[in-house]
């Protein structure tokens, strides 16, 4: 009924047209609909830059993009047209026109490159940008990468009504009676031919949408993937939601994985935040403690007998032998060395010779248990660190399964990894997912400047697409929706996490915004002009979003500042939590105890650690210990070394210079403590990756006949063997073939030169 009603309006005899819609409004109350949309009037998009030839289908740049006609005649600066519909004969300035093309006419397509950015020369992994209509492009990319695909995502415009995407080079509005089924009949045109990209036997679609699509998006998505497995996920983009009138504010979004084959999400290594806001009942990981000794009695001079060498291999991964004390008066030097060893001794930071936590009978013999974990060599040795008592106590009874060695032998903790390792609930709530700090405000530092409106979370791509690539190193990813260019910064952060060699394909279109476009066109200009196209979202968002984050410099080309949060761990040394409660402990109550530790959270001591005589809380299940009375504090200090999994420690007492003598005690007592932190580096680091930005153009299919035109389509080639190493460029067409070992493909364009080729 939609492509119906569009041709009535084009009907010139008003008496018919109305006698015509009254049928047709009478045929409409007779059928009844189901969830269905209808298939509108060819889809139709402006090709600026396509020369006007005579029997050219061209439209005028200020008005529809589907009212076409047929250029009969130029002459001059003049082009003599007909009419499609009504066979009308029009004279039209040539500087008024673009060509047009319908979807579904046969194209013959180029890739012209624009820019590019080579950020690692020894690489031959190249990403691209093009600019074009999506579906365009997508008839391209199949004919290149058909079956090929990993994994497709595609933010596609939620048809909110204000505007936010165009059909038949119109913006649709929240007045347009056929928004939902022109919303439909475009995403059905592209996804088609997307679905030929993906692998059959193992790659996934994602597809992000909200509320007002996302029910007829399932619908469609069911009917046209009917041996996929699909699965919606919630995410929360603004936990404090956006406001919408006298509606619920908007806090999320909804996520369709659409799997063929035997695609599935891979188990990753996440926080806690993905479990949601259930209680875990695995245990917390081992503490791993410094082997060297740190605070009061940390010097060689202190035990000597505790001041022995450890022989470990020139790869950091054994230790070879570990040596007996050398007298108090003896030199290190004085010590022989083992070749293919390197010596490892307790030096401190400051440079004085320290001393090692135990003595080196019961180093060799926890070392053999795999209780003694190598670190890295640094300048002034090793960083080494070991399971005490406690901690091997909850090993030998079971607590921690150990699944395996370490290359360096010591254990791993099955129960650790089980607790880490998971595919999270269909609810995500996850702090990086935020929209507004990891969207527009990261993107804003790269352009100083808003340019865009909503861009995705880098996080939030990053996360959803790694649950299906995390195994796949050199998984090929596109987005035809791509809008800002998230998804290849999520592709840059991907590999630079693990070492992969992803490959990211964007496409965008180069609009520019409903009122970018008033605004232009108040000033004169049109589509196609370089004052129009310079602002539009290819080359004002995507293209130097794209660019800058690769060099790690924004548009001015100062340093990007801030840092990446990335999914790899590291062990950092960080100083215990000590607060003082300030009260007077030593004849506290039973009752107030029990007081005090309800305002700690309840996972750090349960109210039954409590005892009516508990001068302190110290256990080998807790994390959190607290002194109550001073009258036990060596006791208690005594007791706090062998428990080295502390991290927060509470003093009661109401005296400041009391407290801030244990705390001083404390550290010498314990030192630092091991915390894995996830590792991050500095946007100004910019990724080790290669990209170039090609604009979709169309050649003359006479030209194509004939031979003429394979410089144009040399970029063409390069996509189709893979995109490696830069995109080559030749000055005329070779006679009879071209070789080209740089980037792994060569051509054949004469036959007769076959056994030579």
């Amino acid at each position: 009924m939609a492509a119906l009603d569009d041709l009535i309006l084009q009907i010139k005899d008003p008496e018919l047209r109305d006698r015509i819609q009254k049928e047709a409004d009478s045929l409409l109350k007779q059928k009844k609909f189901g969830l269905v949309f209808e298939d509108h009037l060819p889809e139709c998009t402006p090709l600026y830059g396509m020369p006007i030839k005579r029997k050219s289908q061209v439209a005028l740049k200020t008005g529809e993009v589907n009212d076409i006609y047929i250029v009969d005649k130029i002459v001059g600066d003049q082009a003599e047209c007909v009419h499609s519909i009504s066979r009308e004969t029009v004279t039209l300035p040539l500087k008024d026109l673009v060509v047009v093309a319908k979807f579904g006419d046969p194209i013959f397509p180029c890739l012209k490159q624009l820019d590019s950015v080579c950020n690692a020369p020894d690489s031959n992994l190249w990403h691209t940008l093009i600019e074009a209509d999506n579906y365009h492009a997508l008839q391209l990319l199949r004919y290149l990468y058909a079956g090929k695909v990993d994994c497709i995502y595609i933010d596609p415009p939620y048809n909110t009504g204000a505007k936010d995407w165009k059909y038949n080079n119109d913006y649709v509005d929240g007045n347009d009676s056929y928004r939902h089924s022109k919303w439909l009949s475009m995403m059905q045109k592209r996804l088609s031919l997307a679905k030929d990209l993906l692998n059959p036997k193992d790659s996934v679609l994602i597809v992000t949408i909200d509320e007002k699509e996302y029910l007829h998006l399932g619908c469609l998505l069911e009917e046209m993937f009917k041996d996929a497995r699909i699965q919606m996920v919630s995410s929360i983009i603004n936990s404090a939601g956006v406001t919408r009138g006298d509606e619920f504010s908007r806090s999320n979004e909804f996520i369709f994985f659409i799997k063929l084959g035997t695609a599935y999400p891979c188990s990753l290594a996440l926080g806690t935040e993905w479990r949601g806001h259930t209680k875990s009942e695995k245990k917390n990981a081992l503490v791993w403690n410094q082997l060297m000794r740190s605070g009061t009695g940390a010097k060689r001079a202190d035990r000597p007998n505790m001041f022995y060498p450890l022989y470990v291999n020139n790869e950091g991964t054994k230790i070879v032998k570990i040596g007996e004390p050398i007298g108090k008066d003896d030199l290190r030097d004085s010590v022989s060395q083992m070749d293919g060893t390197k010596i490892i001794w307790p030096i401190r930071s400051n440079g004085e010779e320290g001393r090692w936590r135990i003595g080196a009978d019961s180093l060799r013999l926890i070392y053999e248990k795999g209780y003694v974990r190598l670190g890295s060599f640094t300048e002034s040795g090793m960083a080494i660190t070991y399971l005490a008592n406690g901690e091997q106590k909850k090993v030998e009874s079971g607590v921690f399964e150990i699944i395996g060695r370490r290359a360096d032998n010591s254990i791993i903790e099955g129960s650790m990894e089980l607790e880490r390792l998971f595919v999270p609930g269909t609810q995500w709530d996850i702090l990086s997912h935020n929209a507004t700090y990891f969207g527009s405000q990261l993107l804003n530092k790269t352009l100083g400047e808003k340019r865009f409106d909503f861009p995705k979370s880098l996080y939030a791509v990053h996360d959803t697409i790694r649950f299906f690539v995390a195994n796949k190193p050199n998984a090929l990813i596109v987005d035809f929706f791509a809008g800002s260019g998230t998804t290849l910064h999520a592709v840059n952060l991907l590999n630079a996490e693990d070492g992969g060699s992803r490959r990211c394909i964007m496409v965008t279109n180069n609009e520019v915004s409903a009122d970018e476009a008033t605004a232009l066109s108040a000033q004169g200009f049109q589509p196609g002009d370089d004052a129009w196209e310079k602002l539009g979202i290819a080359r004002y968002v995507n293209w130097p979003r794209t660019k800058c984050s690769i060099q790690g410099v924004d548009v001015n080309g100062n340093p990007i500042s801030g840092e990446y949060l990335t999914t790899c761990k590291q062990n950092v040394e960080i100083d215990r939590k000590i607060v003082q409660i300030t009260m007077d402990g030593n004849s506290m109550s039973s009752d107030a105890k029990k007081s005090i530790l309800g305002l700690l959270e309840k996972s750090k001591i349960p109210q039954n650690a409590l005892t009516k005589n508990s001068n302190y809380i110290l256990g080998e299940d807790y994390t959190t210990s607290i002194l109550f009375n001073l009258e036990y504090m060596d006791e208690w200090l005594e007791a706090l070394e062998e428990h080295t999994q502390v991290a927060e420690i509470y003093i009661v007492t109401d005296k400041k210079p009391v407290f801030n003598q244990i705390k001083v005690r404390i550290k010498e007592t314990l030192g630092t403590i091991s915390k894995e932190e996830p590792v991050k580096f500095p946007m100004a680091d910019g990724f080790k990756a290669n990209a170039a930005f090609f604009k979709l153009g169309f050649l003359d299919k006479n030209a194509v006949a004939l031979g003429n035109q394979f410089k144009e389509i040399l970029s063409t080639l390069w996509m189709k063997a893979g995109a490696v190493g830069a995109c080559p460029e030749i000055e005329a067409t070779p006679d009879d073939m071209l070789i080209l070992p740089k980037n792994s493909f060569a051509v054949l364009l004469d036959e007769t030169m076959f056994n030579e080729f």
